[in-house]
């Protein structure tokens, strides 16, 4: 079973956690919510995560990927805090995937792995300040990079981790029973 961990800061966008983690577990993902500096973290918009456990006891040798909810404020910890940047870092260089959506691909270029072809929010292409961004598409797969643009395209975003992870199969089975036609990535 393909195994991913969810790093969450205070001010991680709600709509994008929780609708990446649901779809990677009805995927059959195993899927590990980790709390930055707290177990319980609020959103954005107040809604409280209890986790899983916190980032320090992650280890990368025991993932697949690596998948970063956005929401500036929760993005910002995660650019700045050294065990996420150090996880992203391991696991681009050990040839694992890893994922960000909205205004999280910021991390993922702080940590200096977000390719040359990527997606996030449209305002937060400004902070990255780099060539290949693709506003047109929800989701983009560059190597073993996955970024997609923010809250509307979680579900598209969870269900091309479904398929990189898990295989067409199912991905397909669960694209049908979650009516996401509209997600062809």
């Amino acid at each position: 079973m393909a195994k991913v961990v969810v790093p969450i800061a205070e001010g991680f966008e709600e709509i994008e956690a929780v609708s990446l983690i649901d779809v990677m577990r009805r995927g059959g993902i195993e899927v590990v919510v980790a709390g930055v500096n707290s177990k319980l973290v609020q959103g954005a918009n107040g809604i409280k995560i209890e986790c899983d456990t916190l980032i320090d006891s992650v280890a990368s040798s025991d993932l697949d990927m690596v998948v970063l909810p956005g929401g500036w404020g929760g993005t910002d910890i995660l650019a700045k805090d050294e065990k996420v940047q150090n996880l992203i870092k391991e696991m681009a260089n050990s040839d694992k995937r890893v994922g960000a959506i909205c205004a999280a691909p910021f991390a993922l270029n702080q940590a200096g792995v977000l390719t040359e072809e990527y997606t996030c929010y449209p305002s937060v292409e400004e902070q990255i300040q780099k060539d290949g961004y693709r506003s047109d598409r929800m989701v983009v797969k560059s190597g073993n990079v996955l970024t997609s643009r923010g809250p509307g395209t979680a579900i598209c975003f969870g269900l091309a981790i479904v398929r990189e992870l898990v295989g067409e199969e199912t991905y397909q089975t669960l694209k049908g029973g979650l009516l996401a036609d509209y997600c062809d990535i």
